[in-house]
């Protein structure tokens, strides 16, 4: 039974990958949007673009991997093919470990290339790569869960990015992104400590800056 929820799963996320990546909402959402973000950070302030890394680099993740989601769910709900998925001989377990994947993917790769953008731009160690892409793969398999729990609340996929804006936005501005954490106010802080963002933020800092943080650990 196990080896068949595995074969489902690997095949539920090439399937994801193969007809919604190029989905013109994932590139614009997913693709387009952080990168315009990083180009404008870029431009405004090149000499606080090294201490603002980690953010973008979870940023894209972000928004990658909940696009992605949001993309997939809404689309076959839709039409009618995640009905007929769940009326193959997989486990729902299984099916929504698919589904996850897939966006777990989409973030990974895209998460890759500002992660290496980075590395490459600010002369980091090549030996910081390797808990920062542990802490990229972790990170987008939360995001990725939170961008399926959106899109099941809803059944068109730009209702599904707006939800999902009402979402991401707020996590960019309380979690460490743009504003340091201990800048913000004491209850902004409580509420930025129960949003996963806040952990992906911290734990880049840590793997490529060498900021002294708990969140690696974590």
């Amino acid at each position: 039974m196990w080896r068949d929820d595995l074969r489902g799963i690997f095949y539920i996320a090439l399937k994801d990958m193969r007809a919604y990546y190029l989905k013109p909402p994932n590139i614009s959402w997913g693709i387009l949007f952080p990168g315009a973000l990083i180009l404008a950070f870029a431009v405004r302030t090149p000499g606080d673009l090294r201490a603002l890394a980690p953010g973008l680099v979870a940023m894209t993740a972000l928004f990658s991997a909940t696009s992605m989601e949001a993309i997939v769910i809404t689309f076959e709900r839709r039409t009618g093919a995640l009905e007929r998925l769940l009326l193959a001989p997989l486990t729902l377990p299984a099916m929504l470990a698919g589904k996850v994947l897939g966006g777990v993917m989409f973030g990974l790769a895209i998460g890759m290339v500002a992660l290496v953008g980075v590395t490459i731009g600010f002369d980091l160690a090549a030996w910081r790569l390797a808990p920062a892409i542990l802490t990229l793969l972790l990170s987008t398999m939360a995001f990725s869960a939170l961008g399926a729990f959106i899109s099941v609340a809803v059944q068109e996929v730009f209702e599904a990015q707006t939800l999902a804006n009402l979402i991401r936005f707020p996590m960019i501005f309380l979690c460490g992104v743009f504003v340091p954490l201990d800048h913000l106010p004491a209850v902004l802080q409580v509420l930025a400590r129960t949003l996963p963002m806040t952990y992906a933020v911290e734990a880049l800092g840590a793997a490529l800056l060498g900021t002294p943080t708990c969140a690696m650990a974590l």
